[in-house]
């Protein structure tokens, strides 16, 4: 049984998701510079804002791509009022989901998904709507918060969700006050 959650963080609160104090704790060139490079395809699921899709986007420069896909309009309008006019325009397109669709046409070679798992009600179904957009060779990081939202047993069920899915699962990065894995295919 899948417990049911419906808090998704709202538009009007996106300026916490998106500030220098948050750059700080959870910087996305460290976090990701790792895994994300030059030329890579890369799905930021759960975007928000855009705090790590316009980090991504100057990681994996002018021939790479960054999808920044989320389920509120609101949020891809931000997103869209920080690149407009500049050369991350061309590298970032947004894209509306919902729980039944990531409408993605190509594969990417990474995907993140950062403080959002937790929110989705069905999370195996959001796991088997990701792998197949996901290369053979990529990588998916999930970020979670610990203690004061997801629980380690919370967290495990998750990864239970995705090993279900098909997908492998790996330490992911050490970040403050969080609970992290990486799944390959």
């Amino acid at each position: 049984m899948v417990e049911e959650r419906t808090h998704v963080c709202p538009v009007e609160r996106a300026g916490s998701l998106d500030n220098k104090l948050r750059k700080w704790f959870q910087n996305p060139e460290k976090i990701l510079s790792g895994y994300v490079k030059p030329g890579m395809k890369v799905l930021d699921v759960g975007c928000g804002p855009g705090f790590f899709s316009i980090e991504i986007a100057e990681m994996v420069g002018s021939s790479g791509l960054v999808y920044a896909a989320d389920l509120q309009q609101g949020m891809l309008d931000k997103v869209e009022k920080k690149i407009i006019g500049t050369s991350l325009q061309n590298r970032i397109r947004t894209v509306k989901v919902n729980e039944n669709t990531v409408p993605i046409k190509e594969k990417v070679d990474f995907i993140l998904a950062f403080y959002m798992v937790h929110e989705v009600p069905d999370q195996l179904k959001f796991f088997n709507m990701l792998k197949p957009l996901l290369f053979e060779y990529g990588e998916f990081l999930i970020v979670e918060p610990k203690y004061f939202h997801v629980s380690v047993s919370d967290f495990n069920k998750m990864l239970g969700y995705a090993v279900e899915a098909g997908f492998n699962v790996k330490d992911g990065p050490k970040l403050p006050l969080s609970q992290t894995v990486i799944l390959t295919i």
